[in-house]
C-alpha cells in the first residue's frame, strides 16, 4: 500500500479548520443558503460525539468556503435507512454525496446507483468497495500498528486480548491487520499468547465490556494486555478491568482521541489513544467534494493515491497520517485545542508523571 501525506491539502485549508471552533450543529443540517455545489452527507449515526463535534463542522466549513452548500441526514445505525437516505440527498439536489457507511457492503447498491446517475461519491472514513468512489480516511492499518507498538512497549510478554471493531466495518480488519504486523514475531516466539479475541457489534462500548468480562472469566483474570481498536471499546474494556481491580494495571489501547480516553491516558488507565484529528479529515472531504463538483473525475482530485483494497480493488484514496497519544505527548492535543487542560487532567492525582498536567 502506498501512503502519501496530504499536508498540502490540509495546509491550504487551514483557515477552514480554524473556522470550525464554534462547535457542531445539534442535528444533521438542512439545505444551506447559496452555492450551486450542493454536497449531501449521509451520517451513519450522528449521535456519536465525534461526528457532530469535529467531523461535521470541518466538512461543512470547507464546503461553504469553496462556495458550496451542505445538506445531511442520519441513518441512526440502520443500513436500510442509509440506503434511502442517499437517495433522499440526491432528490434534494446533491451534486456530490459523502457517505459514512454503517455497513460498507450493504450500501454498495445505493452508491453504485448514485455514481451511475453521474453523482460522485466519497466514502468517508469507512471503506466502500467501489473503485468509482473516492475513499478518504486515516491510514487505519498504521493506526493498528501504532496501537500494537505502544502496547508491546508496555507489555513485551504475556497474555493478550484483542477487542476488535464492528465486523461489518472494513476498518476493524485493517486495524487488526496492522496490529498483527507488529505482534506476529512475539506471538510466533511464544512471548505473547492470544487468550481472547472478539468483534464488537456497532463498536458499542457496552458490547466490548461484556466481551471483555467473558474473556476475563474464561482466563481467571490472567490477562496482561488488551489491544482495543478504538476509544469506545477501550472504555468498555477499562470498566471490565475496573470491576476486577485491574484498571491501570493492564495496558489498553484505543484510537480517536475521545476526551474520556485522553483523560484515561492521563490517569494511567489507558496506554495510548491514536489521535486522528477529525477536523483534518472533514476538511479533506469538503475540499474534495468541491473539486468533484467542478470535475466528477475522482482521479483528478489533488493528493490522491491508489490503495489496494481487501476486495482487490484499486481505490482512488486520500490517506491521512495519525498520531499516537501517550502520557508523554498529551500536550499535543491540548495545544491543538482538541481538549482543555482541565478536562484532560480531571482526576489525575500524580501530575508529576503527566507533563501536560503540570
Amino acid at each position: 500500500m502506498v501512503i502519501r501525506k496530504v499536508a498540502a491539502l490540509i495546509g491550504a485549508a487551514a483557515v477552514v479548520v480554524a473556522a470550525c471552533g464554534g462547535g457542531a450543529t445539534a442535528e444533521p443540517s438542512g439545505p444551506a443558503a447559496g452555492g450551486d455545489c450542493v454536497v449531501g452527507v449521509s451520517w451513519n449515526n450522528y449521535q456519536e460525539e465525534r461526528w457532530a463535534k469535529w467531523d461535521e463542522p470541518a466538512l461543512k466549513a470547507a464546503i461553504e468556503a469553496g462556495g458550496g452548500s451542505y445538506i445531511s441526514n442520519d441513518a441512526a445505525s440502520s443500513e436500510e435507512k442509509q440506503a434511502s437516505n442517499v437517495e433522499n440527498l440526491i432528490s434534494q439536489g446533491a451534486k456530490v454525496v459523502v457517505v459514512l457507511a454503517q455497513n460498507g457492503e450493504a450500501i454498495k447498491p445505493a452508491v453504485a446507483a448514485a455514481i451511475g446517475d453521474g453523482i460522485p461519491v466519497i466514502a468517508y472514513d469507512r471503506l466502500i468497495e467501489d473503485p468509482k468512489a473516492l475513499y478518504i480516511t486515516f491510514d487505519n492499518v498504521e493506526v493498528g500498528r501504532m496501537q500494537a507498538r505502544e502496547i508491546l512497549k508496555a507489555m513485551p510478554k504475556g497474555n493478550y486480548v484483542f477487542i476488535k471493531g464492528n465486523q461489518a466495518d472494513a476498518n476493524a480488519d485493517f486495524l487488526r491487520g496492522g496490529q498483527e504486523e507488529i505482534l506476529k514475531d512475539a506471538i510466533a516466539a511464544g512471548d505473547i499468547v492470544n487468550v481472547g479475541e472478539s468483534y464488537t457489534d456497532n463498536w458499542d462500548p457496552a458490547v466490548a465490556q461484556t466481551n471483555m468480562e467473558q474473556i476475563l472469566t474464561a482466563n481467571n483474570n490472567d490477562v496482561d494486555a488488551v489491544v482495543a481498536s478504538n476509544d469506545g471499546t477501550a472504555g468498555g474494556v477499562v470498566e471490565a478491568l475496573r470491576a476486577q481491580g485491574l484498571a491501570g494495571k493492564v495496558p489498553v489501547s484505543g484510537q480517536d482521541g475521545d476526551q474520556a480516553a485522553l483523560n484515561r491516558v492521563a490517569k494511567g488507565e489507558q496506554t495510548v489513544s491514536v489521535w486522528k484529528d477529525a477536523r483534518d479529515l472533514g476538511t479533506a472531504a469538503g475540499v474534495a467534494a468541491i473539486a468533484l463538483c467542478g470535475d466528477p473525475d475522482i482521479t483528478k482530485v489533488p493528493n490522491t493515491i491508489i490503495f489496494k483494497s481487501p476486495g482487490g480493488n484499486d481505490m482512488t484514496s486520500i490517506l491521512l497520517t495519525p498520531l499516537p497519544i501517550i502520557k508523554d505527548n498529551l500536550s499535543a492535543v491540548v495545544d491543538a485545542g482538541w481538549i482543555t487542560k482541565e478536562a484532560l487532567c480531571q482526576g489525575v492525582t500524580d501530575t508529576s508523571s503527566v507533563p501536560a498536567c503540570q
